[in-house]
C-alpha cells in the first residue's frame, strides 16, 4: 500500500490522498488553532485506509446483518446506515462521508474553529460556529465544472454534512438520477441517504440499460443487483414518475428525522424536500 500524500493547495487548503481516499480540507480561525487542527487531521489520516481495508469483507455486508466492526470510521459507517434498514444498504454507502466526519472530529477535538470543512470526493463534513456561515456550491454534473445551485450553512441550520449521489458519481447507482444532494446532521448520514434516494429515482423503461454490479466490478458490495449503465431518451411521464418516486423517499427520510433536506436532479428537472429552492448565495 502506498504511503499517504499531504499537499498544501492554494486558498489555504490542505490535500490528503491515500489510495481511493481523496480529501481537501480547510479551517478558519486563530492561526494557532488552524495549525493544530490541520496537524490533527494529518496525524489521523494514515490509519484510515488500512483500518477500513482490514474490515472490508464486513463493510460489504448488508447493514441488516449487523456487521460487527471495530475501526472508528467503520463504526461511523455502520451507525450512519443502520437507521435506513430494512432497505438494502451496506456500510460502504457511507464511506466517504464517514471519513470526512472522522477527520473533522479530530480537527475539532484539538482546536476551536470559526469554520471548517472536510471534502472527501464531494461528500463534505462542515462546521460553523455561532455567527458564521459557509457557502457550498452544488453541481449535478461535476464534469461540467459549473454550479447549478448553492446553499449557505449556518450554525443553527442543523447541517453538519452534505453528500451527493447518482449515476454520474463515483459509485454505482440502482437509479437514474443525475444527482441527489442531501443535507443532514453529519456527512456519513447524508452520504447513505443520498445513495438510497438516488436509487429510488427510477423508472421501468426500455431506454435504461442495466447490468449486474459484479459484472462490472467483481468486488462490488452490490453483488448481482442491477445497476444503471446508461439512460437513453425517456418520456416526460417516465421522468416525472422517477423524480416523484425519489421525492417520496426523501420526504419519508425527512419526516423520520434522518435528513434535513434534499435536492433531486434529472435531465434538468429538480425536486426538493425541505428546501424552497436552490439559490446562489
Amino acid at each position: 500500500m502506498e504511503a499517504p500524500v499531504v499537499q498544501r493547495l492554494a486558498g489555504d487548503r490542505l490535500h490528503l490522498s491515500h489510495g481511493p481516499i481523496d480529501v481537501v480540507l480547510r479551517a478558519w480561525g486563530d492561526p494557532d488553532a488552524v495549525r493544530a487542527a490541520e496537524a490533527a487531521a494529518v496525524a489521523a489520516f494514515p490509519g484510515i485506509l488500512p483500518g477500513l481495508a482490514a474490515e472490508l469483507p464486513l463493510l460489504r455486508r448488508p447493514v441488516a446483518e449487523s456487521p460487527q466492526v471495530t475501526h472508528p470510521v467503520a463504526r461511523r459507517m455502520v451507525a450512519a446506515c443502520a437507521p435506513f434498514s430494512p432497505i438494502f444498504i451496506t456500510p460502504m454507502a457511507a464511506v466517504a462521508g464517514a471519513v470526512a466526519d472522522a477527520l473533522l472530529a479530530e480537527m475539532l477535538r484539538v482546536a476551536s474553529l470559526a469554520r471548517a470543512y472536510v471534502n472527501d470526493g464531494g461528500d463534505i463534513a462542515v462546521h460553523v460556529a455561532d455567527g458564521g456561515s459557509l457557502a457550498i456550491g452544488l453541481a449535478a454534473d461535476p464534469a461540467r465544472l459549473a454550479l447549478d445551485g448553492a446553499l449557505r450553512v449556518t450554525a443553527g441550520s442543523g447541517i453538519g454534512g452534505v453528500a451527493t449521489s447518482g449515476r454520474r458519481g463515483r459509485s454505482f447507482s440502482l437509479g437514474i438520477a443525475d444527482a441527489v444532494t442531501v443535507l443532514a446532521r453529519d456527512a456519513a448520514t447524508a452520504d447513505a441517504a443520498a445513495t438510497l434516494i438516488a436509487n429510488a429515482v427510477d423508472a421501468d423503461s426500455p431506454a435504461i440499460t442495466r447490468a449486474p454490479a459484479q459484472s462490472i466490478d467483481p468486488d462490488s458490495d452490490l453483488g448481482a443487483r442491477l445497476v444503471t449503465v446508461a439512460v437513453g431518451a425517456l418520456t416526460a411521464t417516465e421522468e416525472r414518475a422517477a423524480l416523484e418516486a425519489g421525492l417520496a423517499r426523501a420526504e419519508s427520510f425527512r419526516a423520520a428525522g434522518h435528513i434535513v433536506a434534499a435536492a433531486l436532479r434529472l435531465r434538468g428537472a429538480v425536486r426538493v424536500a425541505g428546501l424552497p429552492a436552490l439559490p446562489m448565495p
